[in-house]
């Protein structure tokens, strides 16, 4: 029996599990997480902590928006956690949602980063940023577009074009300059890769650290749990070779993203679920999300970890969230029509 077969009847056994407990126990929510359990257990103890509300978390890293749906009136789920505009855009398009209705979540929550139906909310935001070698770039500032500047010729990495964090910056793209500028600017950022484009992000600041490029498009996160690794002290020594460069930080600000949640539309627990956001919003978890996942707290007030604070100020791009979710579509379609991922053509 194949390994995603039986990790989908692992899930289905909890869903059924989680169906039976939100029948007995009402003093629960249901989680459905994109996100990888030990980034936000701190938080949901917490919670619990606080309210005496239990929680339960199936996590999968895809096909979740889909079991919600196929479950229909019978999902236990309460709430689906992500760490992508683009899957809480697909959570709404395929009708698996309904609004939070929380003046507490609309205070703590800039409407920036909320869907104007509220039909999703943004918890933390990570930028979309360059790594650059300390060693051979020696510019403190750059732009997107700059990075389809002939000077860049074969000093460029990136991973996959289709990667959900490049395809939401390609739709920022679309939303700022237009399809036409935006599908010339990928031709010119695809002739300007040192290699294919391959791995994660973590492996673009290693490319940059072996001297196969001196660019690579990566979230800032990333510099954080590199420069921390103990286990593999290796990462520690590629986040030394590298450099953060805010894009646009002089113009429209660096592009972001999102972490959010999305109220299922058959919460059996919807109650205690609006709860969860509203403590997920709050100071204390924002804190909490900042300290442990050096993301960006998006309630105002609260500061960034220590070490996101010293790669300097981040003036995220004032584009409403919901109007990448709009063009993610066309994004992607312009990554398989310049060919990014085949690489330079020559």
């Amino acid at each position: 029996m194949g390994v995603n077969v039986l990790r989908f009847l692992a899930g289905a056994a909890i869903a059924a599990a989680m169906s039976g407990q939100a029948l007995a126990d009402s003093n629960s929510v249901n989680i459905y997480s994109l996100r990888q359990t030990y980034l936000i257990q701190p938080l949901l103890d917490a919670f619990t902590k606080k309210t005496g509300i239990k929680t339960n978390v199936i996590f999968a890293d895809k096909g979740l928006i889909e079991r919600i749906a196929a479950e229909g009136e019978n999902s236990p789920a309460d709430l689906l956690l992500t760490a992508d505009i683009g899957l809480l855009s697909s959570a709404v398009e395929q009708g698996i949602t309904q609004p939070i209705e929380s003046k507490i979540v609309n205070a703590n929550i800039p409407a920036q980063y909320r869907a104007p139906d509220n039909q999703w909310v943004g918890l933390t935001s990570r930028a979309r940023v360059v790594y650059a070698s300390k060693e051979r770039v020696h510019q403190d500032s750059i732009t997107y577009e700059d990075l389809a500047d002939p000077k860049w010729k074969g000093r460029i990495c990136s991973r996959s074009g289709q990667h959900p964090y490049n395809v939401a910056l390609i739709a920022s793209m679309i939303a700022h300059k237009g399809d036409k500028a935006t599908k010339k600017w990928l031709e010119g950022v695809r002739e300007n890769l040192a290699v294919k484009p391959s791995g994660n992000d973590r492996a673009q600041a290693k490319a940059i650290y072996s001297g196969q490029c001196d660019l690579a498009l990566a979230n800032t996160y990333y510099m954080a749990l590199m420069a921390t690794n103990e286990k593999q002290p290796e990462q520690k020594e590629w986040a030394k070779a590298v450099k953060i460069l805010f894009p646009n930080a002089k113009g429209r600000g660096t592009h972001v993203n999102l972490s959010g949640v999305a109220l299922a539309k058959h919460a059996p627990n919807k109650a205690n679920a609006i709860k969860l956001v509203e403590f997920l919003t709050s100071d204390e978890a924002q804190k909490l999300y900042a300290e442990i996942n050096n993301e960006y707290p998006l309630k105002k007030g609260v500061e960034s970890s220590e070490i996101v604070q010293s790669w300097g100020k981040l003036k995220p791009d004032s584009l409403p969230l919901a109007e990448i979710g709009k063009n993610r579509k066309r994004a992607s379609e312009i990554v398989d029509e310049v060919g990014f991922d085949q690489g330079p053509s020559s």
